[in-house]
C-alpha cells in the first residue's frame, strides 16, 4: 500500500548536476570540458552557432512578400449564400446577417459578389455590391436600398463633441 511517507522519486530521476571548473582533482577542472580556446571554448561562445549550420537552409526558403492591411474591409456574400439563407421577398440588412450567426458579429459591412446564381427577389438594405452582382439580383427583381441613416444619441448632461478651429494664425 502506498501511503505519504513512503513515497520517493523514480530511480535515476533525481542525478546531480556535475560541477564542472572545480580544481584538476575533480576531472573536470582547467578547461571545464570545454576544450582549448576558440569561440566554443569562451563563455557565450556557443550563441548563434547553429545559425551557421542552416545558413543555406534559410536562404533558400523564399521571402515572405506581400501585405496584408490591417483596415476593416466589408465581408464577402456570394449570389449562391443569399439564395440559400433569404426567402423570397425578405428584406436583408447587415444586421439580420449578424443576428442570424451568418457573418461576424465585428463585420463592418458586407459586399455582395457574383458566385453563384440567385433567383429570389430581395430588398438588400446596406449592402455594397460589385457590378455584377447589383444586376443579377435587379435581373432576379431584387433591389437595393440605402442603409439607414444613423443618429448618433449623445449622453444627458453631455455636450456634442465639436472639432473647434484651429488657433493658428496665418502670416
Amino acid at each position: 500500500m502506498i501511503t505519504l511517507h513512503s513515497l520517493k522519486p523514480a530511480r535515476g530521476s533525481k542525478t546531480k548536476t556535475f560541477r564542472v571548473g572545480r580544481g584538476n582533482a575533480s576531472g573536470r577542472g582547467t578547461t571545464a570540458g570545454r576544450g582549448t580556446k576558440g569561440q566554443r571554448a569562451r563563455t557565450g561562445g556557443r550563441n548563434k552557432l547553429k545559425l551557421k549550420g542552416i545558413r543555406m537552409t534559410l536562404l533558400r526558403i523564399p521571402k515572405n512578400r506581400g501585405f496584408k492591411s490591417g483596415m476593416p474591409h466589408a465581408h464577402a456574400v456570394t449570389l449562391s449564400q443569399l439564395n440559400r439563407w433569404c426567402a423570397v421577398g425578405e428584406r436583408v440588412t447587415v444586421d439580420t446577417l449578424k443576428k442570424a450567426n451568418r457573418i461576424p458579429a465585428n463585420a463592418i459591412g458586407v459586399k455582395v459578389l457574383a458566385t453563384g446564381e440567385l433567383t429570389k427577389a430581395l430588398v438588400l438594405q446596406g449592402f455594397s455590391a460589385s457590378g455584377t452582382a447589383r444586376t443579377a439580383v435587379e435581373k432576379a427583381g431584387g433591389t437595393f436600398e440605402a442603409a439607414p441613416a444613423r443618429v448618433s444619441v449623445v449622453p444627458k448632461g453631455k455636450k456634442p463633441s465639436v472639432k473647434k478651429p484651429s488657433r493658428r494664425v496665418s502670416a
